[in-house]
């Protein structure tokens, strides 16, 4: 009787709690998906996560750090990677990504009794005590960095002596992670089929457990090498970036039949969105849609991204909103929505949006967010731009991954109604600058918080190893 009665409380525990998946594409622009105007136009239908976009919100106004590792960052943290020294993605050899003292959501579900599993791109760390499985995490299959990597074994002049060679990789809490298969390119096709596969008998093992659970799947598509598995290769007849689209849409109808055939889609929330906005390695271009820019700027292009969240019965259906929310707020409405505390001993720039996407404000509850970014040479991050309601200013101007970064004498001013493509020559100068100054006001008196912040809660240095205590607890 005993035993059946905890049984019982088991599965009462884990209906309060939503489940979440939490699909997160890599280098993945606004303008690929049906629904954000792409879909036929890319030469692939995407009708699984267009009907996504129909029975939950989409977000026009969805914001991110301007590439992988910073991004993947504040997701997992909801902190602005200048706060933990992965505000750039790292390529000199240091010790890099979250250092443990850093508490992921994954981390705070965990606490809360979720089962917690990643599978697809880490890319915050590929040294044991940094793996997922160091991080919250009680499982994780995938790659610890990125998808570039599995064209060195192909090279002819790769010279595995002074480099390395990437691998898939698993691991468990309180396991070391081990090496699977080498990445290359025919893994790098067939990975995010395998992918997919692990978070459906995640989900299913949860389910059977009466657990609720964490999912986040970090798909490796389409970032460069942009190439479909043996499945879907040739399948659209419109090319590589059409058939991975295809292949993408198909990956997420799998996990959305799964969810449905646990009979668990009115207690899962499911999102769909993506790191950052396009490259355009040839030939591997994506496209921002109506945007500018490409990933490693500050330019609509680089920052917004697809974002589509369902959860039925409570997250409004057919519902468009073109309100200003940051990757950063997800990890405060998550752990809202999951019944967590956020950390009190350090600064978390997310904003809890709970109320915003469940349909009981119309207002975001964000209007601004920095736009920190790592110029060659420089010695550490720098200001970019801000974002503040309609409004972008720009300190640092760049357009493309590469142009070379121009810093300018006057920040320029752009009206996001009047100017979306941020034309410069329909920028406001100098003169306007002037005339606009109560914008200026506002923007610059969020901007001095945020410094304020950085003096209060000193960020953690670039390459610090573990283990690391704040200077306030030192």
């Amino acid at each position: 009787m005993l035993l059946l009665l905890l049984a019982v409380a088991r599965a009462a525990n884990a209906q309060d709690k939503p489940n979440i998946v939490l699909i997160f594409a890599d280098n993945f622009g606004y303008g690929e998906l049906g629904s954000y105007g792409g879909g036929i136009t890319r030469g692939a239908p995407t009708p699984r996560l267009d009907a996504l976009a129909r029975e939950g919100t989409r977000l026009t106004n969805f914001n991110v750090e301007p590439s992988c590792t910073p991004s993947r960052s504040a997701l997992m943290t909801g902190r602005h990677p200048i706060r933990d020294g992965t505000y750039s993605v790292p390529v000199d050899g240091k010790p890099y990504g979250l250092v443990q003292w850093e508490i992921t959501i994954a981390k705070l579900l965990s606490q809360r009794g979720y089962a917690t599993a990643l599978y697809g791109k880490w890319h915050l760390g590929d040294s044991e005590g940094r793996y997922p499985n160091d991080q919250g995490f009680d499982e994780w299959y995938g790659i610890p960095n990125s998808s570039d990597e599995s064209l060195w074994p192909h090279q002819a002049d790769f010279d595995p002596a002074v480099a390395h060679f990437e691998y898939v990789m698993e691991g468990r809490r309180g396991e070391q992670t081990r090496k699977v298969k080498l990445y290359d390119n025919e893994a790098r096709r067939e990975i995010d089929g395998e992918v997919t596969d692990h978070t459906i008998d995640f989900m299913q093992r949860s389910v059977k457990a009466s657990k609720p659970f964490f999912a986040y799947v970090p798909l490796t598509q389409p970032h460069m090498p942009t190439e479909a598995s043996k499945a879907f290769t040739g399948k659209t007849g419109n090319g590589p970036w059409a058939d991975m689209l295809a292949e993408m849409d198909y990956n997420a109808g799998r996990i959305l039949d799964a969810v449905s055939a646990l009979k668990i889609q009115d207690n899962t929330i499911v999102i769909f969105s993506s790191d950052n906005g396009p490259e355009e390695t040839i030939p591997w271009r994506g496209w921002a849609g109506p945007w500018t820019g490409t990933y490693v700027t500050a330019m609509e292009g680089s920052l917004r991204v697809p974002f589509i969240i369902r959860w039925p019965g409570k997250v409004p259906a057919e519902r468009v909103s073109n309100e200003i929310v940051h990757l950063t707020d997800l990890y405060t409405t998550l752990a809202k929505l999951g019944g967590a505390d956020i950390p009190t001993d350090r600064a978390v720039d997310g904003v809890d949006q709970s109320t915003f996407l469940l349909g009981q404000q119309e207002k975001s509850s964000r209007e601004w967010f920095p736009v920190f970014q790592q110029v060659a040479g420089a010695a550490g991050p720098e200001l970019y731009a801000m974002k503040w309601r309609n409004y972008k200013l720009h300190f640092i101007w760049q357009e493309r991954q590469y142009d070379s970064p121009q810093r300018l004498v006057v920040p320029r001013l752009i009206d996001l109604y009047d100017n979306p493509q941020e034309r410069p020559e329909e920028a406001t100068g100098e003169s306007a600058i002037v005339t606009h100054a109560w914008i200026l006001h506002a923007m610059f008196a969020e901007l001095t918080k945020f410094q304020e912040s950085l003096k209060k809660y000193p960020p953690v240095p670039v390459g610090t190893s573990d283990p690391y205590t704040p200077p306030s607890a030192r």
